[in-house]
């Protein structure tokens, strides 16, 4: 459960009690290991709505879960990386043996191109995504 400092009276107020002072709905959050974090379910509903059975559309932390494994954009990235680092190392083996494979190396070269491209795109997205919820 949150414990969030009051402004008012300078105690800490479980989720619980703020919840009967303040029009506010709790969901619980997933933190990964990379930093991001994401909301998970529903907790409990403030007693403000809009119309039965929606929420007031703010959201306060009920309960963090930890996660060991990394975000969906850091492991697109991860995945990415690896995929990209065997393509060089396979470029990198040709050139070494002379071999006559123009056409394959020309592929080669540019699937590390639109790799490259693709991970500055994932991770502008993921920048963006923590500035966003940073402001």
């Amino acid at each position: 459960m949150a414990i969030i400092p009051s402004p008012l009276l300078g105690e800490l107020l479980t989720a619980n009690r703020i919840n009967r002072q303040a029009g506010m709905c709790f969901y619980n959050q997933k933190r990964f290991a990379c930093g991001d974090w994401s909301w998970t379910s529903f907790a409990h509903r403030c007693n403000y709505e809009y119309r039965t059975g929606e929420t007031c559309g703010m959201r306060l932390v009920n309960m963090t879960e930890n996660e060991k494994t990394n975000c969906r954009l850091c492991e697109k990235i991860e995945t990415k990386y690896r995929r990209r680092s065997a393509e060089v190392d396979r470029l990198d083996r040709w050139k070494r043996e002379g071999a006559n494979l123009v056409a394959s190396m020309d592929r080669s070269h540019k699937l590390i191109m639109d790799l490259e491209k693709e991970i500055r795109s994932l991770q502008r997205e993921r920048d963006d995504r923590r500035s966003t919820l940073q402001r």
